[in-house]
């Protein structure tokens, strides 16, 4: 074993929004870190390959498409000419740069050290680390070095990777995956998107807000199927008024270039389907097959998950995973929660609650976010319960905007009004679930919003409207003689 071994309170694996905030929380509190990432600008698929990118790309065709300006009388800022991924993602290489410098800032300010290199673990408390240079250049060993990294804690927070079906020949030109997407060259005239979950819905509306002419097949016949049925179906619904075709209950048997370009698909019902572009959404592997989890003792599921408990421990109690190494719902907000949760635990910090709310924000357009129940989970668990809604075209800001499509549903607990679920599909969405969200955090029931007395034009006035629905499903006290 080398001697060269440097000992920390808490050694990080992966450099995303779960390790940079575990990282952030430990050294915060005066716990000495060792963070190590594979990629010398940290953050992860969040900042490199996923949410911010996505989302920029998302952000920019909404402006540029002319689409937020659709229902703006005599307004047309619809695109004139050919346009690139790289004219869409100008912006985003800005965010990109500045989210880097400030990470890797605030984690020197805290002194936290960070360490470019590939990881693997020796024992439970060991890792080896195979090393590029540490970021911000200084380097604590000569480049293709190793140095061994000792911690009372680990945080594995590696990530994911999108699975790659040996179907698909993804050395071909015009055959993706979710992290090579945005290296399009052009916005392709047509995109099949194969996989209806979460990448695939996002990817396939930002495109086709982008003028593609999109096809999304799936081997199930339900959009996004942890979502409320109502809002799944709406939001089916609106994928479809924009101009989607979807193809259910469809696999692709086989993928051939075409000589002269695009691609064609060959489906399990005999049908053929061609485009431009494929993008291949068919899930996410978590990124643990060469960490040397064996030799920690640390167990995995299917796709390479990382089982953990409620306080995101593994089998192993000082080792902890958290982001989307443990899988669904691999959201950047979410793997940072969960690895705040996993640190104060780690040390006893206060402050380390547990609250089972985590909102779900997805990216489509519209957008769809949620937090708590669904109707068909409180119908499982046999609760009794009374919904209430609220459309944004009766609401002055969603007229203002323009959405006639969104609406906010409401679940209230049946026997005392209190809120269980919230579901939200239109314009800021992702936004708007937060005022729920805090409700549910503080036991709220049906009179807080009732009570309430909301700005006007706003998207928050819904919860009121909503609320109001709701109650009026609930019969009115008896009267007693």
């Amino acid at each position: 074993m080398m001697d060269d071994v440097k000992n920390y309170d808490l050694v990080v694996i992966g450099g995303g929004p779960a390790g940079i905030t575990a990282a952030t929380v430990a050294s915060t509190f005066g716990k000495s870190v060792a963070l190590v990432d594979c990629n010398q600008d940290i953050g992860g698929a969040g900042i490199n390959t996923g949410t911010v990118p996505s989302k920029t790309l998302r952000e920019t065709a909404l402006a540029l498409s002319g689409f937020k300006s659709r229902n703006l009388y005599g307004v047309d800022l619809s695109l004139r000419r050919e346009v690139t991924v790289a004219d869409f993602l100008h912006h985003e290489e800005h965010i990109k740069d500045a989210f880097h410098s400030s990470i890797t800032q605030r984690l020197q300010v805290l002194k936290a050290t960070i360490y470019c290199g590939v990881c693997a673990f020796l024992d439970g408390h060991t890792v080896h680390v195979s090393l590029c240079s540490e970021a911000g250049g200084k380097d604590p060993s000569a480049p293709g070095g190793e140095i061994h990294l000792r911690g009372e804690k680990i945080l594995i927070a590696t990530g994911s990777s999108p699975v790659r079906p040996d179907i698909f020949p993804f050395g071909h030109g015009e055959i993706y995956d979710s992290d090579t997407i945005l290296n399009l060259d052009r916005i392709p005239k047509s995109l099949v998107v194969v996989g209806a979950g979460v990448i695939g819905a996002e990817y396939g509306c930002t495109f086709r807000a982008l003028g593609a002419d999109v096809h999304i097949l799936d081997g199930r016949d339900v959009l996004l199927p942890f979502l409320d049925a109502e809002v799944s179906q709406a939001l089916a619904g609106a994928f479809e008024r924009s101009g989607i075709v979807f193809h259910w209950k469809e696999k692709v048997q086989k993928c051939i270039p075409q000589e002269s370009g695009g691609v064609r698909l060959e489906l399990s019902s005999g049908a053929t389907l061609s485009g431009d572009a494929v993008l291949v959404a068919a899930g996410r592997q978590s990124n643990t097959a060469n960490l040397g989890l064996e030799k920690a003792g640390v167990k995995t599921g299917e796709r390479g998950i990382i089982p953990v408990n409620e306080h995101f421990q593994t089998n192993i109690g000082n080792i902890y995973a958290a982001g989307d190494v443990i899988g669904f719902p691999a959201l950047a907000s979410t793997s940072a929660e969960q690895a705040r949760r996993a640190a104060h635990h780690a040390f006893g910090l206060s402050g380390s609650a547990i609250f089972p709310l985590l909102p779900n924000g997805i990216y489509t357009i519209p957008e769809v976010s949620m937090v708590g129940e669904t109707e068909e989970s409180l119908k499982k668990k046999g609760v009794a319960y009374i919904v209430g809604r609220a459309n944004y075209r009766d609401n002055a800001r969603g007229r203002i905007i323009g959405d006639q499509d969104g609406f906010l549903k409401l679940l209230f607990r049946q026997n005392d009004q209190k809120l269980l679920g919230v579901h939200i599909m239109g314009e800021l969405a992702t936004e708007v679930v937060h005022i729920g969200l805090v409700a549910m955090m503080c036991n709220a029931s049906a009179n807080l919003f009732a009570d309430a007395c909301l700005n006007v034009p706003t998207l928050g006035m819904l919860y009121k409207t909503a609320t109001l629905n709701a109650l009026q499903s609930v019969p009115p006290p008896e009267k007693h003689a």
